[in-house]
């Protein structure tokens, strides 16, 4: 592995920010200039200082996917853009004068009534839950479904009823900006708002919000959901999902899956770390104590150690492009999970908000499924595996300190009462 790597990723994959106020700032400066000695090229003007226009203006003339990845959907027309032209109106500094958000609440209620014709409830509210569920509002793709399918099941084995509402889509419609446009109404949806979440927001009480990323992210595609939510309620906090390593971090597939070594699996993730640094670590400075990461990496990457070392049982292979085993951790190009995975993601989503290992959870969790896959013993890795990733990242907001299972955050205001 060199540092080309840290390239394509960084410039193909597509998760680089483009220019803002938050990119220019926050020390994100000096990941420029690591790519600015790494690629000089990518200094179009030679003044020895790498914008954020040049560097993705260099990503888009590198191309959009590496040598051998126009394979599966890509080559039945059903591929992703992983590079797209943004409508400038995201350049300036207030959306159009019309968008949904500015709205008085009762009018964002009524603008939902009449898209939704009667398709769902114009506002969903629940009540303050008194078995320590909360109340969660989320976005995302087919990246996000499966741990959006399995948590309320996992909260449901710990004795929640878990109240989750989300606006979700295929690829780019299931992207933080792509919602924002379409519930607002601006730029493509201009004249058709479908204000479904916003509705809700500003309408309901809600403890948290969820989101995938997806190719291009900036700060700003996040912060105007954050400081909706924040109008109506102050005590919110927001969880976005890092993702996984992925084929297109790669020149071009590998020919064996004993290309990936521990080595190299490491590599792989600090790659994805550093992408998501540059939406991540504005926000979080923007935000403090109230943006974290629930953290898929890393836990995708434990699991490919655990399988390196035969410590996965039931599961066949590593990424099914390659070892064309159909119980693989990835099953596509694009990196969508195999068969199981959905409970991995799961439980990370489960384990970073609620602050407490999935170990702990002692009654029957209704999956449903194939009898026997995942098996109890597979299953119970996967348990560890996100305990694990969700403690050992410094951005999830979970610590375990005394390896009890529970956060340490969750222990404190105890031991604080404590005689």
């Amino acid at each position: 592995m060199n540092s080309r790597i840290f390239f394509i990723s960084l410039l193909i994959a597509g998760f680089a920010v483009g220019p803002s106020a938050y990119a220019q700032n926050n020390g994100n400066a000096k990941r420029l200039q690591r790519l600015l000695k790494q690629f000089p090229d990518a200094d179009t003007n030679q003044d020895g200082q790498l914008t954020w226009q040049e560097a993705i203006a260099y990503r888009n003339k590198m191309g959009n996917a590496p040598k051998g990845a126009d394979t599966g959907d890509r080559k039945r027309g059903r591929g992703v853009p992983t590079t797209f032209e943004v409508d400038r109106g995201w350049e300036l500094e207030q959306f159009p004068k019309d968008a949904v958000c500015y709205m008085p609440a009762s009018q964002i209620k009524e603008t939902y009534a009449k898209a939704a014709a009667g398709k769902g409830p114009a506002v969903v509210s629940h009540p303050k839950p008194t078995d320590g569920a909360l109340r969660v509002v989320g976005v995302g793709h087919s990246f996000m479904m499966p741990g959006y399918k399995t948590m309320p099941l996992i909260a449901k084995g710990a004795g929640m009823e878990q109240p989750l509402y989300t606006h979700v889509g295929g690829g780019m419609t299931g992207s933080a900006r792509y919602k924002w446009e379409q519930e607002n109404g601006i730029f493509g949806f201009k004249g058709k708002p479908y204000p479904k979440l916003l509705s809700s927001i500003a309408n309901a009480d809600w403890e948290a919000m969820m989101f995938g990323p997806y190719f291009q992210d900036q700060p700003k595609y996040y912060s105007c959901w954050i400081d909706f939510c924040l109008k109506y309620n102050p005590d919110m906090k927001f969880y976005l999902s890092d993702a996984w390593p992925q084929l297109s971090q790669l020149k071009e597939n590998p020919k064996s899956e004993a290309f990936f070594t521990d080595e190299v699996l490491d590599q792989l993730a600090e790659d994805r770390r550093e992408m998501h640094a540059l939406v991540i670590d504005p926000l979080r400075k923007a935000y403090p104590e109230k943006v974290f990461i629930l953290p898929t990496s890393d836990s995708m990457v434990l699991a490919a150690k655990h399988f390196i070392r035969g410590e996965l049982p039931g599961i066949e292979g590593l990424h099914r492009m390659i070892g064309k085993k159909e119980r693989s951790l990835w099953r596509d190009q694009l990196g969508h999970l195999g068969p199981g995975f959905e409970r991995l993601e799961g439980y990370v989503f489960y384990a970073t908000l609620y602050g407490k290992s999935p170990e702990l959870i002692e009654d029957n969790i209704p999956f449903g499924g194939k009898a026997g896959f995942p098996s109890d013993a597979l299953d119970k890795v996967f348990r560890k595996i996100a305990w694990q990733a969700v403690t050992e990242h410094p951005y999830s907001g979970v610590t375990d300190r005394n390896g009890d299972g529970i956060s340490d955050a969750v222990n404190e205001p105890a031991l604080q009462n404590a005689p």
